[in-house]
Formats: structure tokens, sequence, C-alpha cells
């Protein structure tokens, strides 16, 4: 188990306060956030690459805040691979091997045994300059993973692939997790990718972690307008919220009234994602089936097909997103008609309007 707790760093102008989080063993954990957020200082400060200005950092219940990075027993692989390019890929593989001074009959069993695990025996005598992008990644996460460290820190491993090898170097690395059970720390950029690997994510904003939870916490209940928007919920819409029996009726600035099942009062922006949102042909005067809370009339602005779904625009008084399947393309209402739209109160959730949701502990 790794346990962060109050963790400060500085560096320039960037400034990370009193950051804590606990990662569990066996766990694929990614660090989620925009350029600039912290993530590869957090990254490098585990790696032991950085002198805090406070906190402390224990990995398997010892404190390693002060010892150097050769002490810490951590795998890393670097954005850019980083291979040693006068070595062969079997020579890259066994580097961390031999310097540890490992025997040469153990050292070419884990050697194998990686090439095996990574499936690519068959790059043992290449030099990096003639592997793919993907192939370099597989070597690099190799070389990090033959010593045995029970923790890999990966900094942006897949950066630099195109969509299809992402997808692909994706379910190697979440079945090179499970295999060699070691802990994974991650970082990226996106949630998507975040959302095929993590068994939890870190979403951080300006050195200070925003929310901790699994992909479904984040979807479902986003701490802060922050979360909303940086897990594409494409709809907020702030408005003024009041008490009513089962949760909240919030009047919008733009737009009907929005009964929620969360609890608020006063400023708050509501959060719809469009895959939530129902829509019906009727127009105005109502449609078979759609009846109850949150059922509105609106204008089709656009529809776009997509590769995942059918993307609508109505104007119910205010812009909505609607993401609907793409088998259900035929029985939409077309561009400039009228149609229906519902979202059960259980899926409208009520963040807070202003700020990002400051720091907290996991």
């Amino acid at each position: 188990m790794i346990a962060i707790e109050s963790l400060s760093v500085s560096l320039g102008r960037f400034a990370m306060r009193d950051l804590s989080l606990t990662i569990g063993d066996g766990e694929y954990l990614v660090l989620l956030g925009p350029t600039g957020t912290g993530k590869t200082v957090l990254l490098e400060s585990l790696l032991g690459l950085h002198r805090p200005d406070g906190g402390s950092i224990a990995i398997d219940g010892t404190d390693v805040t002060s010892l150097p990075p050769e002490r810490r027993n951590l795998g890393y692989v670097p954005q850019d691979a980083a291979l040693f390019p006068h070595m062969t890929v079997e020579g890259n593989l066994a580097y961390g091997l031999r310097a540890r001074r490992m025997d040469r009959a153990e050292t070419d069993a884990r050697v194998a045994d990686m090439m095996r695990l990574l499936r690519i025996g068959y790059l043992a005598g290449r030099m990096p300059h003639g592997l793919s992008a993907g192939e370099r990644q597989r070597v690099a996460l190799g070389r990090a993973l033959a010593p045995k460290p029970p923790v890999c820190l990966l900094d942006e491993p897949l950066s630099a692939l195109n969509e299809s090898l992402r997808i692909e170097l994706g379910r190697e690395l979440a079945r090179i997790q499970r295999e060699t059970r070691a802990t994974f720390v991650h970082i990226c950029h996106s949630f998507d990718e975040a959302s095929e690997l993590a068994d939890r994510v870190v979403l951080l904003c300006d050195g200070s972690v925003v929310q901790v939870g699994t992909v479904a916490d984040l979807l479902d209940r986003p701490a802060s307008e922050f979360v909303a928007r940086f897990t594409c919920t494409r709809n907020l819409l702030p408005g003024c919220a009041s008490p009513a029996p089962e949760g909240s009726v919030v009047a919008l600035d733009a737009g009907p009234r929005v009964v929620s099942s969360d609890r608020a009062e006063g400023r708050v922006v509501v959060a719809i994602r469009p895959e939530h949102v129902t829509v019906a042909d009727g127009g105005a005067d109502g449609a078979a089936g759609v009846d109850g809370p949150n059922v509105w009339p609106g204008l089709v602005v656009s529809i776009q097909v997509r590769s995942s779904c059918v993307q609508m625009e109505l104007d119910i008084g205010a812009p909505l997103i609607v993401h609907t399947p793409r088998s259900s393309a035929d029985g939409l209402p077309p561009v400039g008609a009228t149609a229906r739209v519902s979202v059960p109160p259980s899926a409208v959730r009520l963040v807070p309007e202003v700020g990002t949701a400051s720091g907290g502990t996991a």
C-alpha cells in the first residue's frame, strides 16, 4: 500500500499543498486532470525526484520520503519510453536486473518471462530505432517490470499512440497488471482512457485532489462543476434550488423547472449527462408514455451521427444535448420538429455553481 500524507511540493510557480491519498495493493489507479495540474509532479514525487516541502510518502509501511529513487524499488515507464539506443530489446529488458547484480541464469529467466508476458519474443535482437511506438512502449514496460517491483509508475504511456493502437495497448496494460498483480499508477489526460483501465480515478486540479472514486462515481456523482465538465457532462445549467419533499426543485436561469433527487438550496448548477435524456416524437402536446417530472417540449436544432451514438441538440428554453443509441436513429424526430424529452430526477445532479472543489483526502 502507498500512503501519501499532507504532501506539499513547490516547483517554480506551481505548488501542491497538503495532498493526501491512499493507493491499495494491486490497484490500477489513474491520475487524471488537465495539463499543468500536478499529475507528473505527484508521480515524480512518488519516484523520489522531488524533495517535498512537507508531508510523507510510505510504501508498504516504510517511510520513503527521504530515500533516493534507486532505494524505493519502483518500476517507472517514462512518457517517451527512453530505451537505451545502443542496447537490443533483450539488453534493455535485462538492464535493471544487471544493475542489481542478479546472476546470469536468473536474469535470462526474468527476461524470457517478460518477453512471454509482453508477447515480444520476436523482438529480442532488435534495436530500439527499428521498433514501432507500440513496441517501444511494451519494451519500456518490460524493463520496468522485470525486477518485479510491487509498484509501477506510468507517465502517459499511451499518449503518443494512434487511437487503434492506444486501445490495443490499453487492453494489454490491463492484462499485464492483472497477471503481475503489481500496483499500477498511470497518468493520462483522457477520461475515456481512464475508464478502460482504472479501478479508481484521482482527478486533480491546481495541485489538489478534486475527487477520488471509481469511474461510475465520477460519472454519476460529480463533486463539482469541474468534475462534471471533465467527465463530459454536456448539460450544465445554472439556477436556484429550493427544497422539495423528495429532493429539490431548480428554477433555471433560462429554461424550465428541473426536479432533482439531490437536496440543495440556493445557487447550483444542474448537471445532466446526455445519455440520461430520453427523446420521444410527439410535439408540444405530449407523447404517449412520456409523463411525470422533467418532461419538456423542445425544438430539434441539430442531429449528428457519431461512431458511438446519435447526438441531438434541442432547445427547451436552454440548450440540451442528448445522446441516443445509433440503432434508434431512424425513429428520431427531424431537425426543425418539436419533440418531448424526459430526464428522471435521479439522473439530475446538483453541484456548486462556483469553484472546482478544493483538495481532499482519500
